[in-house]
């Protein structure tokens, strides 16, 4: 019985070790070197594009916006003219 024992610790201990490897077929750390993807950038300079950037997009709805409100009340403006004359 205890030889029946031992052989299972045994075989049970190889396929223990056998299932992980320490030896790795590929290594870990790779043989070329990393290249950075992107060249730094200054992020204030980016930071102050992007805002540029908004404040024309909001000044142009803006204006369309006006523009807007303007057509709508000349049109209101020249349907109530209209109405009063007739």
């Amino acid at each position: 019985m205890k030889n029946a024992i031992k052989i299972f610790i045994v075989a049970l201990t190889t396929l223990a070790f056998g299932g992980t490897s320490f030896a790795q077929a590929k290594p870990a750390v790779p043989a070329t070197r990393a290249v950075p993807s992107a060249p730094a950038v200054d992020k204030s300079e980016e930071l102050s594009k992007a805002k540029t950037k908004v404040k024309a997009k909001v000044k142009k709805t803006v204006k369309k916006a006006a523009d807007k409100v303007k057509d709508i009340t000349d049109k209101k403006e020249g349907a109530t003219i209209e109405k009063k004359t007739k």
